[in-house]
């Protein structure tokens, strides 16, 4: 309790959003604070955060050595302020996260997200693997033929990238007949994309990469607001809180206590350390399954499931409750369908519908689809053609360092 006693005083005393509501934050003070105590603090949202982004920051300008932005996927950027401390503590986690997954100062990383343009994760894994002492070739996204190339090249033990890349990376390599199997690459630390199901199973996209390469995949969780990223160790069995960084809950949606064993909940965050954007109690929006037993490696931190959804992304279709990765997965087993976006609109009744589209023509195919949106949503979105250059450029847009699979109208 001290460390988060440490953190609500001194965002109290800094930040002048807080320090609006002191008042509301009173039992902090009282010497027999406990857990329970501070559950009975007000949350932070996320539009909190958007409308008043710079009431957040907690330290004099000069004093911030970073500015990082989120991908506004769910909404406006924002802007989080990073001091130097900060920089260390992000480096910090992903050290910790590294070495949860195995790796030494011995392996080589080729890092396949982008480290410029704001972006938090690109910057925070070239942290962490400096602090691990091991080898780092920053290559950044895009451009299949360059990975290729350097991966030859450079003999890199681990990838970090988004996992949907390392499917067009491994199309690639088939077409010009590289066996990606007799390269130096082991593990691959996937970042912005599932690759679990719900019972830890890998996904679609998860086996599509495992079925082509012997690689050993890793899940993380992370968002920028909370400047901590949530990773799997060796025995795939959820993502690991960093306990020393970050005090997680994960709560229901109705009552906001805590979730039982293995039930779905809201992830809130209280980033434990943060001198530059301190946050207490953060609702992150995300919908994930908590896990608070033992692990099979020892360690005794809470475990995050694959997140189920976005609350803001719930989707009412005919009386059926869906979560755009339900839609993802039927899409992504159809190996035709390389490129989709989803779109989510509103009818003249307010309800939601649904869009999918597709780069593909093909009446069997799009028959076949018909039927599995069926089976496994019990409801039949509409389906549209759109070229693929076009459909390209409407999910890899300029606005969002992340694939738009999906999109609220």
């Amino acid at each position: 309790m001290e460390a988060i006693v440490n953190h609500i005083k001194y965002t109290l005393s800094h930040s002048t959003f807080y320090s609006a509501k002191k008042s509301e934050f009173a039992s902090v003070y009282n010497d027999n604070f406990t857990v329970k105590d501070f559950q009975k603090l007000p949350f932070t949202t996320k539009d909190e955060f958007s409308l008043n982004n710079d009431l957040f920051l907690a330290v004099d300008k000069n004093k911030v050595a970073e500015y990082s932005t989120t991908s506004g996927t769910s909404g406006t950027p924002v802007t989080v302020y990073l001091t130097k401390k900060d920089l260390n503590r992000l480096a910090k986690n992903e050290y910790d996260s590294l070495k949860l997954m195995g790796f030494t100062s011995k392996d080589i990383f080729q890092l396949m997200t982008t480290i410029d343009k704001q972006f938090m994760a690109g910057l925070a894994y070239y942290l962490g693997v400096q602090k691990l002492n091991a080898g780092i070739i920053r290559v950044g996204p895009g451009v299949i033929e360059s990975q290729l190339k350097s991966i030859l090249t450079y003999q890199p033990t681990a990838l970090i990238a988004v996992p949907s890349f390392i499917i067009s990376l491994i199309n690639y390599a088939k077409q010009n007949a590289i066996d990606l199997n007799q390269t130096s690459v082991k593990s691959i630390v996937c970042i912005g994309e599932p690759i679990r199901k719900q019972d830890f199973s890998l996904n679609i996209l998860g086996d599509k990469i495992t079925s082509e390469w012997n690689v050993e995949l890793f899940s993380t969780y992370a968002s920028t607001e909370i400047g901590v990223a949530f990773s799997e160790c060796k025995m795939h069995q959820g993502n690991h809180v960093n306990d020393d960084l970050a005090f997680v809950e994960v709560i229901n949606e109705t009552s906001d206590q805590p979730v039982k064993e293995g039930e779905i909940g809201e992830i809130v965050v209280t980033p434990l350390k943060t001198t530059g954007t301190p946050l207490i109690r953060y609702k992150t929006g995300d919908l994930a399954k908590a896990y608070y037993k033992k692990c099979a490696c020892g360690k005794t931190s809470l475990r995050i499931g694959p997140i189920v959804g976005r609350k803001n992304q719930m989707i009412k279709f005919r009386g059926t409750t869906i979560y755009p990765n339900a839609i993802f997965d039927v899409l992504e087993n159809f190996p035709e369908i390389q490129l989709y976006k989803v779109e989510i609109s509103k009818d003249e009744f307010e309800n939601d519908q649904i869009r999918i589209l597709i780069s593909t023509q093909n009446e069997l195919l799009i028959n076949d689809l018909n039927k599995k949106l069926k089976s496994k949503l019990k409801v039949t979105p509409q389906i549209s053609f759109v070229e693929k250059e076009k459909l390209y450029n409407l999910v890899h847009t300029s606005k969002s360092r992340k694939p738009c699979k999906i999109e609220f109208i």
